[in-house]
């Protein structure tokens, strides 16, 4: 796909779909959260007025954004209770193992481009986040755009220590946090655009429709 603000190699796709393969037979919960999370970070970029091809960017970057948890033992990423100090050092190196993991395919400028995304998405606007400490602009856009959503769905969703939580009570979190952790405009987008978004597909059926879509 080319369009004239930058091309998607064709063998993106399958190279998507191996990765996303890998990652669901380690982890489907994870996989499953990363479809939800690339599904939904091109709405937001589309609804924040990014262009065609940015939105892909942002699709992919959410997709692949905790691909590197392949590398963290399933004992730290289904406790049931709080992480230890040295599990929660583990479960930090995530966004920089998922940034190695498709560095290799950054051979093509569009993988490039998503690179900053993934590294960045625990990256706040306070300069509080990891793993570099950025604070606002500095802040990718795309990681910005993924940090929103992706805290929305980990609310949202049942984990192994807590069941999800209601959606008033997640959006009350993401205005809490605005200006701290999260760009103020993209959580105003998100709380205005979200209830048009309708029910989030899940799992296979999610990672089937970006495979059409973006073929």
């Amino acid at each position: 796909m080319s369009s004239s603000w930058g091309d998607i190699p064709p063998w993106a796709y399958e190279a998507a779909q191996a990765l996303m393969q890998s990652l669901k037979a380690v982890d489907p919960a994870t996989y499953a959260h990363c479809c939800r999370v690339g599904e939904m970070s091109r709405k937001l970029a589309r609804d924040a007025g990014l262009n065609e091809y940015q939105q892909k960017l942002a699709e992919f970057s959410g997709l692949f954004h905790d691909i590197g948890k392949i590398g963290v033992p399933q004992s730290i990423i289904a406790k049931p209770g709080k992480l230890d100090d040295q599990e929660h050092l583990v479960m930090q190196s995530h966004p920089v193992m998922s940034e190695e993991i498709i560095k290799p395919l950054a051979k093509h400028p569009f993988f490039t481009e998503i690179l900053p995304a993934i590294r960045g998405h625990h990256e706040r606007v306070d300069g509080t986040g990891y793993p570099d400490k950025k604070r606002g602009d500095e802040v990718p856009l795309l990681a910005r755009i993924i940090l929103v959503v992706d805290t929305y769905d980990a609310m949202s969703e049942t984990r192994a220590y807590r069941k999800g939580l209601p959606l008033e009570v997640v959006y009350a979190e993401l205005k809490r946090c605005s200006g701290t952790q999260f760009d103020p405009q993209l959580v105003q987008t998100f709380l205005q655009a979200h209830k048009h978004w309708g029910q989030q597909d899940t799992d296979k059926e999610t990672f089937d429709k970006l495979i059409k879509r973006v073929a």
